[in-house]
C-alpha cells in the first residue's frame, strides 16, 4: 500500500472513530451553533447543533500525516500552520457560544493573526525549506521571481483561502466535502511537483474530511465550526506555496473563490444600486432561498469543485 493510500486510510479511520467519541462529549458540554437571523429560515432549526467539529478531523488529519510521512519540516510547518488558524477559529467559536450570537472575534483580530501566521509560513518556505520566492505560471512552463513581494503574496494565499473555505461551510457537508476534492486533486498536484510529503498531507487532508462527513452530511449532526474551516483553508494554502501552485488555487479550490466572489459582488451592487444582485449571499443561501433542496445545492456545488479541481490538475500536467 502506498504512503498516499495509508494516510487517507488513517486519516478517514481516525477521523470516523474520534467522531464517535467526541460528538457526544459536545453534546453533554452544550456548545450549540448560534443560527443567523438574517438567513434562511429553515436553518433556524439547526441552532444548537454542536460545532467545534474540527477537534473531530483536525488530529486525525496531523496524525496520519505525521505517523505516515514523518515530521519532516515541511508536515510539520503544515501542522503548526493549522493548528495556529484553529485557535484563531476556536476562539471565534467560543465567543459566538459565549455571547449566544453569530458574531464572534473582530474581524481584525483574526485577520492580524492570519497574517501574523501567514508570515511564519512564507519565512520557513523560503528561508529553511528552500521553497525560494518563485511562483510558476500555469500552463505557461514559466517562473516569476517575486523577491520580497513573495511574502504578502502568501498572506494574501493563506488568508484568502482560510477565509473563503469559512465563507463555504454554511450548509451541511458542502465545505468538507468540497475540502475532500480539492485535498484529491492535490495529492496529484504534489506527485507531479515532486512533493511526496504534501501528497501525503493532501491524502490525509481529504480522508480526515471524508470521515467527518459522516457526522457533518445532511441533517449535520456536528458543525465544523470556524475551529475547522479556518484551519482546513490554511492547509490547503499551504498546500499551494509548498508544491509551487499557488496560482492554480483559485481553480482548485474553484468553489471557494466562487463562493468568495458572490460576497463581494453582492456588496458592491447594493452599494451602487441599493439592489441585491443575489437573493443572498455566499452563492449557496441564493440557491436554497431559490427553492432547492440543501442536499442539492451541496452536491451541485461539490460537482463544480470536482470540475474546476480536474481543470486545475490538467493545467498544470500539460
Amino acid at each position: 500500500m502506498s504512503d498516499v493510500s495509508r494516510a487517507f486510510g488513517l486519516a478517514l479511520a481516525a477521523a470516523l472513530v474520534l467522531g464517535i467519541v467526541v460528538l457526544p462529549w459536545l453534546r453533554r458540554i452544550g456548545l450549540g451553533q448560534q443560527v443567523r437571523e438574517d438567513g434562511p429560515r429553515a436553518h433556524l432549526q439547526k441552532a444548537g447543533t454542536p460545532t467545534l467539529g474540527g477537534i473531530i478531523f483536525l488530529p486525525a488529519v496531523a496524525v496520519a500525516s505525521l505517523l505516515v510521512a514523518g515530521p519532516v519540516l515541511k508536515v510539520v510547518a503544515a501542522m503548526a500552520i493549522m493548528l495556529g488558524f484553529a485557535g484563531i477559529g476556536f476562539t471565534d467559536d467560543l465567543l459566538k457560544v459565549a455571547r449566544r450570537r453569530s458574531l464572534g472575534l473582530r474581524a481584525r483580530h483574526k485577520l492580524t493573526g492570519q497574517i501574523i501566521l501567514s508570515l511564519a509560513l512564507a519565512t520557513v518556505a523560503v528561508f529553511f525549506a528552500a521553497r525560494g520566492t518563485t511562483i510558476h505560471l500555469p500552463g505557461t512552463g514559466r517562473e516569476w521571481s517575486l523577491g520580497w513581494l513573495y511574502f504578502p503574496f502568501v498572506v494574501l494565499v493563506l488568508t484568502g483561502a482560510s477565509n473563503a473555505v469559512n465563507l463555504t461551510d454554511g450548509l451541511d457537508g458542502l465545505a468538507a466535502g468540497a475540502t475532500v476534492v480539492a485535498g484529491l486533486a492535490y495529492v496529484f498536484l504534489a506527485i507531479l511537483a515532486g512533493e511526496p510529503d504534501m501528497a501525503v498531507l493532501a491524502a490525509s487532508l481529504a480522508g480526515g474530511c471524508l470521515g467527518f462527513l459522516a457526522f457533518n452530511f445532511h441533517p449535520a449532526r456536528v458543525f465544523m465550526g470556524d475551529t475547522g474551516s479556518m484551519a482546513l483553508g490554511a492547509v490547503v494554502g499551504t498546500l499551494a506555496v509548498f508544491t509551487g501552485t499557488e496560482l492554480l488555487l483559485p481553480l482548485v479550490g474553484g468553489i471557494y473563490v466562487i463562493e468568495t466572489l458572490s460576497v463581494i459582488l453582492q456588496v458592491i451592487f447594493f452599494k451602487l444600486t441599493r439592489k441585491r444582485l443575489f437573493l443572498m449571499s455566499p452563492l449557496h443561501h441564493h440557491f436554497e432561498l431559490a427553492g432547492w433542496p440543501e442536499v442539492r445545492v451541496v452536491l451541485a456545488f461539490w460537482l463544480v469543485e470536482a470540475i474546476l479541481a480536474a481543470a486545475g490538475v490538467l493545467v498544470w500536467y500539460h
